[in-house]
């Protein structure tokens, strides 16, 4: 009988950080449409996540960011951060995303873990990119970003319905704090 050994590789923060061994999917959900007309250099920035479902990776985080750049390669630079409220100590997490079709369709893919890929597709954006839903390859990744700390209601609830006619449970949502 062979000896099976099982490595374990750390998996930090990343609201992009999605990257769990079984789900490595560049893929977009079922009923799901990415942004077309997408403007990356409008969507390079700061953002904050507002809400996220409970992932292993982001588990007893707050005050988590998001800020993408421009690497001179053309790919975006991922650099994903947060204060992990249980061990007192912030975790950040640097990682590389790109176009998977042209960069007027708002389809990516994100990596922190070379080779493995996960899916990252906004499909919702206000006209002056203030405010994003993204999705993963599934209905298992979900979040709420906002170039601030709060998000008005109606951005809110237009971000629920439509994750609620794709079929995602939003009532699951962690709303994140920041302090």
């Amino acid at each position: 009988m062979k000896n099976i050994q099982k490595i374990a590789i750390p998996v930090s923060l990343g609201i992009l950080g999605f990257i769990i061994l079984n789900s490595c999917s560049t893929g977009i959900p079922k009923g799901a449409t990415a942004v077309t007309h997408f403007n990356a250099e409008k969507y390079l920035g700061k953002w904050y996540e507002i809400a996220r479902f409970d992932y292993r990776f982001e588990k007893n985080m707050d005050n988590v960011t998001a800020t993408y750049s421009q690497n001179p390669n053309g790919t975006i630079r991922v650099d994903n951060k947060g204060y992990d409220y249980i061990k007192k100590e912030w975790k950040e997490s640097i990682g590389e995303a790109k176009f998977v079709k042209d960069k007027t369709e708002a389809r990516l893919k994100v990596s922190f873990f070379k080779p493995i890929w996960a899916g990252y597709n906004v499909i919702d954006i206000d006209e002056n990119y203030q405010y994003a839903l993204i999705v993963g390859s599934s209905l298992k990744y979900i979040w709420i970003l906002s170039r601030t700390k709060e998000i008005p209601e109606s951005i809110k609830q237009r971000f629920l319905e439509k994750a609620k006619k794709i079929g995602y449970n939003t009532d699951e949502l962690i709303w994140v704090k920041h302090d």
